[in-house]
């Protein structure tokens, strides 16, 4: 039974046998989507209009951190401690995807 399975689906399993860098599931994109879901309910709690905005950027932050590989809780460190006495004509160099190390 489980061999005549395989062999019927054997045209769509293929590409996994010839390209090892596709993923024969999408857990993954699951654990990915794992955050928004929790999020969802955590939303409901930021209390007002400020607080859904102020909970947006920093989500934003974290995330385009993430996505840079940069740690998000170092480059936010450095950042909130390197703003004050930063020129606002360079504040781009703050971005991380512009982050050392």
């Amino acid at each position: 039974m489980a061999i005549r399975y395989a062999l019927t689906r054997l045209k769509r399993l293929r590409p996994y046998l010839y390209h090892g860098s596709l993923e024969i599931d999408n857990n993954t994109a699951e654990r990915a989507m794992r955050s928004v879901a929790i999020g969802r309910k955590n939303y409901l709690f930021v209390g007002s209009l400020t607080g859904g905005r102020a909970a947006a950027i920093a989500y934003t932050l974290i995330e385009t951190a993430k996505l840079n590989g940069v740690d998000p809780q170092d480059w936010l460190a450095d950042t909130l401690a390197r703003i004050p006495d930063y020129k606002i004509t360079r504040v781009d160099d703050l971005l991380p995807w512009n982050a050392t190390g």
